[in-house]
């Protein structure tokens, strides 16, 4: 599950899981509704990525950054996102397909995940993975 919460001019973006991983995977998948609808993605291409920090808020920042980064250098949106974290080690792959504009109606383009609000904890039995983005 991944939700939006209102923070200003910028967007705020929560993931929850049953694993860390999983809840870093549904940030991203908040990540992506900030830009397009994920539903109207296609899983066509798979690109790896990998990142590591000193702690797992900061691993979040990295994470979801990185996702930032290859949409914008590969011109792409990601659908789904399979992350496995070892210690403050993250390796994943996004699955989508090139930007189609006048399919994916993109709103924004993310500049960058911050340290505001910034929170990887349990919550009520499951993980949770919030932060703002600067949009």
């Amino acid at each position: 599950m991944w939700e939006h919460f209102s923070h200003g001019a910028d967007v705020g973006i929560r993931g929850r899981g049953s694993s860390r991983d999983q809840a870093f995977a549904e940030a991203a998948r908040a990540l992506t509704a900030v830009v397009t609808d994920p539903e109207r993605i296609e899983v066509r291409s798979a690109v790896p990525v990998r990142c590591r920090a000193e702690d797992e808020e900061l691993l979040l920042v990295e994470w979801l950054n990185a996702v930032i980064y290859e949409m914008a250098t590969r011109r792409m949106v990601f659908a789904r996102f399979d992350v496995r974290i070892d210690g403050y080690d993250l390796v994943a792959t996004a699955w989508g397909e090139p930007v189609d504009v006048a399919r994916h109606h993109p709103v924004v383009e993310p500049k960058g995940a911050t340290m505001t609000s910034l929170r990887v904890a349990r919550d009520d039995g499951a993980w949770l993975a919030q932060t703002v983005l600067d949009v």
